[in-house]
């Protein structure tokens, strides 16, 4: 992947907290990327989360034909702080990029926090619905999971899936899942979630026992990081696709499901929903007819990335790489 544009680190006039802004790639257009506030045990464990996320996002904005690059934003929370002035600092140091990057939800923030960015600089998206903005980017995320589920495993009804994590996006994906004719088993770190099992009539097993129950598809939908060198021997299921973020925890898991003939769908297509639909309607002013079009996209983008990697003998995380960096360098040539 091409080394970042710029990456600012500075401490916040207003909340003295370290703000870090990554803007990975401007070759296809303004980069795009979430608002992460969250603890860390260094200011350097938030810098290597935000240089990370970043090439993420410009890898996902690529495969989903948007026209943008990737960035990230990283309030790193530590100890008291006021978090609406560390809120105004992010937007103070995203007005200094002039448009170069936008940003939008993540861990730990929301659509009401785009209003407070909002006092200092006009680019953000996924501003409260009551505002003018998107609002809350889960349900457009959820549905380009599923496009995606559809790409993985055909029709819907009488599949199996194992969901795991059911927060917005992951509640709304078994919802879907269930209308569908799918059979569910769910699980969440918080018991409070079995309600979503009840509600569907879903078996509901501990967060180890998702992630190895004998289904069709494996869908993380929680924080990433889920699919590692230990995990991978102990799956029952014939295929992973989720709307998590980095569920790989380090490249060479991608050869380890590969060679157990396990299917995975890379992340930065599956999760590439939200960001579809809030930058559609907010940045591109597109009619619900065409957002609609692109998140029905993410299928035919992953079947294409599929058949990229059978023919070419590689996994589709390489395949999809590949295409990325290919997009990104057509653009800067």
């Amino acid at each position: 992947m091409f080394p970042h544009d710029r990456v600012i680190v500075r401490r916040g006039p207003e909340s003295g907290v370290p703000i870090i802004v990554a803007v990975h790639s401007t070759a296809l257009g303004p980069a795009l990327g979430g608002c992460r506030m969250k603890a860390y045990p260094d200011w350097r464990d938030g810098l290597e989360d935000a240089l990370r996320l970043s090439a993420a996002m410009s890898e996902k904005c690529a495969l989903a034909g948007l026209p943008h690059g990737g960035g990230k934003t990283v309030v790193v929370a530590t100890g008291a702080f006021d978090r609406d002035a560390a809120l105004r600092d992010v937007g103070t140091v995203i007005e200094e990029l002039g448009g170069a990057y936008w940003t939008g939800p993540d861990v730990g923030t929301g659509p009401a926090d785009m209003l407070t960015i909002g006092e200092r600089t006009r680019h953000v998206f996924c501003r409260p619905v009551a505002a003018g903005g998107s609002g809350d980017s889960s349900p457009a995320t959820a549905a380009g999971t599923v496009a995606a589920l559809r790409a993985v495993c055909g029709d819907l009804p009488g599949r199996s899936f194992a969901v795991l994590g059911l927060g917005h996006v992951g509640a709304r994906v078994a919802r879907l899942l269930a209308e569908a004719g799918a059979k569910l088993v769910l699980s969440d770190v918080d018991p409070a979630r079995r309600e979503v099992a009840g509600e569907l009539g879903a078996d509901w097993v501990t967060p180890d026992e998702c992630l190895t129950a004998p289904v069709d598809v494996l869908v993380p939908a929680a924080l990433g990081g889920v699919l590692t060198a230990e995990v991978v021997p102990r799956l029952r299921c014939a295929a992973v696709a989720g709307p998590a973020n980095n569920q790989l925890a380090g490249p060479a898991v991608a050869d380890l499901l590969h060679e157990r003939g396990i299917l995975w769908a890379p992340d930065s297509v599956v999760s590439a929903g939200g960001v579809i639909g809030a930058t559609g309607a907010e940045l591109r002013h597109e009619s619900p007819a065409e957002v609609t079009a692109r998140l029905d996209g993410i299928a035919a983008t992953l079947t294409g990335i599929f058949a990229t990697a059978e023919r070419e003998g590689v996994t589709p995380a390489a395949a999809a790489a590949a295409e990325a960096r290919r997009r990104m360098a057509a653009a800067r040539s």
